[in-house]
């Protein structure tokens, strides 16, 4: 099983799309929280299920289940819980909601796991990728 994640954020259109089409990937799995706001510019969830299916002949589903709370977001972005603290927390939520037993494989199978971070190293779709790869085993995860 193949899991690719890819964040938006300090990318053109034309890079995020063209990343997309040369993963091979099948779907993008929406792994944010929020993801409506005006500020998602070309990834907000209606243009973005439109752009992958025209673009990239890809298919959208938004997991929010694969997303943190609103209570996690707003101690790390806004009340500095920390990195460390905010990876432990999520990580904890993962196992609470038993994303390993309850998510179906062929919905992350070939999938890029979507979220705003610019980069993997501090973002949750990681930290869910290497959980799924960590439970399900033969799993290669691969950062676009």
């Amino acid at each position: 099983m193949k899991i690719h994640t890819i964040g938006f954020t300090k990318k053109s259109a034309e890079t995020f799309f063209g990343l997309l089409r040369a993963s091979g990937a099948t779907r993008v799995v929406d792994v944010r929280l929020n993801n409506v706001s005006q500020l998602a510019g070309f990834a907000k969830r209606d243009d973005l299920r439109f752009f992958v299916a025209e673009l990239c002949g890809m298919g959208y589903e938004h997991r929010v289940e694969l997303a943190p709370t609103q209570d996690m977001l707003d101690d790390y972005r806004k009340n500095g819980s920390g990195w460390a603290a905010y990876e432990r927390r999520f990580t904890e939520l993962l196992r609470e909601r038993r994303i390993e037993e309850t998510l179906p494989a062929e919905v992350v199978d070939n999938a890029v796991l979507l979220c705003s971070e610019e980069k993997p190293h501090q973002c949750h779709r990681r930290l869910v990728a290497e959980y799924l790869a960590d439970r399900w085993g033969n799993v290669v995860i691969e950062h676009l």
